[in-house]
């Protein structure tokens, strides 16, 4: 089964196509203890909560940073983390934005499928395809790639909006993946910027190559869940291999609600995604 297979068949036994971001920030998790300890706790809490009242999202997604700010500690709990969710069926999307010279990717491959056992990760394509292409050769081996296109982030205009050509660089990143392009090649487009989505997404439609979005910024960033969907429907794209992702807005939507109940919090914040994104 190749990844795009596995993004549907997860969406539709959770019946999500939710990414929940992990993003541990200790001084707002609400447990006692040392940064190991408290994240490892933290999301086991949250599954445990998820698996009972069966309130599963389509993907989790580590971001690498997050951990590795705990140094050790840290790195340790992304280890058990992933296992925990992996061992729970979900698929695993390590947030890593790798991206180097042809060898060093290579080694950043093998360290992000092989030691982490990640489904897939997200990597940096401005360096060109030698740099891509290590990841993506795990493709045949059915993990997921994701490759920054139209990022959510206010500055990616400093760069993605240049012209080249005639045509945005965003636009000309579109087109080598269109060229790289295995089976489980994806791309990362933000939902804070729905206009250049629907264009994207049209582009990649128009190819004839099936590549899955992981769509960051909704929640905290301003993005829109349901405009993320009107996009993807006006092009035909099928939502069921597309993840949209929150991280905070999730993870800490106890706190804009004013209760301890961070589990609660954040399922519910999961349901109301689900019910703006209508899978269903």
């Amino acid at each position: 089964m190749d990844f795009v297979e596995k993004l549907k068949t997860s969406a539709d036994a959770n019946q999500s196509i939710v990414c929940m971001g992990m993003d541990p920030v200790v001084e707002k998790i609400p447990i006692e203890g040392k940064p190991e300890s408290v994240i490892v706790k933290f999301f086991s809490d949250i599954l445990e909560g998820m698996i009972t009242e069966d309130i599963l999202p389509g993907m989790v997604k580590p971001n690498y940073a997050f951990y590795a700010q705990y140094g050790f500690a840290g790195l340790r709990a992304l280890k058990k983390v992933i296992e925990i969710y992996k061992k729970n069926k979900l698929l695993v999307l390590l947030d890593a934005k790798r991206g180097d010279i042809g060898k060093t990717s290579a080694a950043y491959a093998k360290e992000s499928f092989n030691f982490w056992n990640a489904d897939a990760v997200t990597v940096a394509p401005y360096m060109g395809s030698d740099s891509v292409g290590p990841f993506i050769e795990y493709c045949n081996k059915g993990y997921g790639v994701y490759v920054l296109n139209r990022t959510s982030n206010k500055g990616a205009v400093d760069i993605q909006d240049l012209n080249c050509d005639g045509k945005p660089i965003y636009m000309k990143t579109a087109e080598r993946l269109v060229e790289w392009h295995k089976p489980g090649t994806g791309v990362v487009v933000g939902a804070t910027y729905p206009k250049e989505l629907e264009e994207i997404s049209s582009f990649f439609m128009n190819s004839g190559k099936e590549i899955p979005f992981l769509i960051p910024g909704v929640g905290s960033q301003g993005g829109s869940a349901s405009e993320v969907v009107e996009a993807l429907k006006k092009t035909g794209n099928d939502l069921p291999k597309h993840r949209i992702n929150s991280s905070s807005g999730i993870l800490y939507a106890y706190r804009k609600k004013d209760t301890s109940d961070f589990v609660g919090a954040a399922l519910e914040e999961i349901k109301n995604l689900n019910k703006e994104i209508g899978l269903k």
